[in-house]
């Protein structure tokens, strides 16, 4: 599933909170936001993919989750916080290359047959929120709970996977069937991370050892070795150019991603643009991480998930009939199901640490609100998601202001940034004002209060922008016509 990965370590960004942030960009996936709580989370869990059937550990923590509504091909949670206050998002889909698939292949579903009995598949993306986030209490936890899975049960897909807590970002890239590797954001970086194999450095030596920034499966390097897959000249270990890929495919679909990313988080730090360029949308060696030239908020998370080359000459939505408006793939694409900003505060109090930015559709229309994860339940708004539109619930609402605005970008994008706005100015307005109540109440039961009324605040402009859209788009229906028009 292709997606787009923001992770930003604590001093990075504006508050000393950590975030993680990814747009599901399945195809328009019905997806909801819900509380598992843990006698709803199970003993035993199969996935309907691989047919893997496993044992799940007895402690659960409640986790909030974006599933799909139609579970026919299973839940793909894709996100959540739980109330340990730790983040994970799953998957990013990477990239790997025909020596490393051929030295350790994907663990592929087999159906029974007159030769041999079924054979389960390894885990994938529909599978791994729901076997680790109720489970950890860390972000490290994470990585070492997903690794171990890993390694027991094989993956069919390559994946990129991220966690943080209140102090800690970490990102996994699983390599090949059954290995994998995890580096430690540093705390004033952020990383962009489209569908492509991104760590571009590793250390071995603190990966068996200390592990302070690394951690990878416990035969990596000796895998690595044995199969002469460390292709690099200079003597320093880039994993991309040892398990990741470098395609044409990539050059327009991933790293212009990328590229725009670190332009807009880093304008003045590297050369972007013209013929001395640094980087350009099809270069292989975009950092993996940098430090920001400022310190970034949940709303620029929000603002460069949902971009699609503004200021640029590949600006689908541009009036100019430039031969490269469109040629690349976009990070606000059409078919994004959900968007999540996990933020977790460390200076807060443990039940107001967690608080999740959620929205749905096509980033590009679609506004985002939060609301706090330490509740038992989300309001209906949100969790109350049937496969029939209707604009009694956010997802829906979200994804018929896309479907209004994109015919008529023109005429329809001012409603759509002052609705964008509307939301983000109320969302922090509320977000502060409950913070504060709480803390100096001690009432933390309020965080269910708070939530209700954000998705008030919520319905309401998202109701107003409609109203204004469908107007907009009956004054341009192609039947118009007045007497006048003679």
């Amino acid at each position: 599933m292709s997606c787009t990965t923001i992770l930003v370590g604590r001093k990075a960004s504006y508050d000393g909170s950590t975030m993680i942030a990814r747009n599901d960009d399945g195809r328009y996936d019905v997806k909801k936001l819900v509380n598992v709580t843990p006698e709803q989370q199970g003993k035993t869990y199969k996935s309907v993919i691989s047919h893997l059937e496993i044992e799940l550990p007895d402690n659960p923590l409640t986790y909030t989750a974006c599933p799909s509504v139609d579970l026919s091909k299973g839940i793909w949670a894709a996100c959540g916080i739980n109330y340990a206050n730790v983040a994970m998002t799953a998957t990013e889909t990477i990239t790997s290359n025909p020596l490393v698939l051929g030295a350790d292949p994907y663990v592929t579903y087999q159906a029974k047959t007159e030769e041999h009995d079924e054979k389960p598949g390894g885990l994938g993306e529909e599978d791994l929120v729901i076997l680790v986030l109720p489970y950890i209490r860390s972000a490290r936890e994470g990585v070492v709970r997903l690794g171990s899975l890993l390694e027991q049960y094989g993956t069919y897909e390559p994946n990129g996977i991220a966690f943080s807590d209140g102090d800690e970002v970490w990102w996994l890239e699983t390599i090949g069937g059954h290995h994998w590797m995890a580096r430690r954001v540093k705390d004033d970086e952020y990383v962009m991370m489209p569908n492509q194999l991104g760590i571009d450095r590793f250390d071995f030596n603190d990966a068996y050892g200390e592990q302070k920034e690394y951690m990878c499966s416990r035969d990596l390097r000796a895998f690595t070795e044995k199969h002469f897959l460390d292709l690099n000249q200079n003597g320093v270990f880039n994993p991309r150019n040892v398990f990741g890929s470098r395609s044409d495919a990539d050059h327009i679909y991933n790293t212009p991603r990328a590229w725009y990313i670190g332009r807009y988080f880093n304008p003045r730090t590297y050369r972007w643009d013209g013929e001395n360029a640094d980087f350009t949308p099809e270069s292989d060696d975009i950092p993996w991480s940098l430090v920001p030239e400022r310190k970034i908020t949940p709303e620029a998370i929000k603002y460069i998930l949902s971009s699609y080359y503004q200021g640029t000459p590949y600006n689908p939505y541009q009036k100019a009939d430039d031969p490269r408006k469109g040629i690349y793939r976009p990070i606000g694409i059409s078919r994004t199901g959900v968007m999540a900003i996990l933020q977790i505060r460390g200076y807060m109090p443990e039940a107001l640490r967690g608080v999740e930015w959620i929205c749905f559709g096509s980033n590009a229309f679609n506004a985002v609100f939060p609301v706090y994860t330490n509740v038992n339940e989300m309001p209906a708004y949100l969790s109350n998601v049937t496969l029939d539109v209707s604009t009694e619930n956010f997802y829906w609402g979200s994804r018929l202001i896309g479907g209004l605005a994109d015919p008529h970008f023109g005429s329809a994008i001012q409603h759509v940034e002052r609705y964008q706005n509307a939301m983000m100015n109320n969302g922090y307005r509320l977000l502060n004002e409950y913070d504060a109540k709480m803390q100096e109440t001690g009432d933390y039961t309020l965080t269910a209060e708070a939530n209700s009324k954000l998705c008030e605040m919520a319905k309401k402009e998202t109701i107003s922008c409609l109203n204004k859209l469908i107007l907009n788009s009956s004054e341009h229906m192609k039947n118009g016509y007045a007497r006048s028009d003679n």
